[in-house]
């Protein structure tokens, strides 16, 4: 993980790449990015708890 002069390379080069007035934009692409695969990560979560276990089957007469 990045420490401290690592991030202000890191931030000067990405600087360098997209140009500073494209960099509002790329973040808000990037927050509405997660929040929707938070979305479904959630989503999954709940239709996996909701569906049953491969070993729960209904019992037949």
């Amino acid at each position: 993980m990045p420490r401290g002069i690592e991030w202000v390379i890191i931030l000067v080069i990405v600087l360098l790449v997209w140009g500073a007035p494209k960099l509002p934009g790329l973040a808000k692409s990037i927050a509405q990015s997660m929040k929707i695969f938070k979305t479904e990560m959630k989503t999954d979560e709940k239709a996996k708890s909701d569906a049953p276990a491969e070993g729960d089957k209904p019992a037949q007469k």
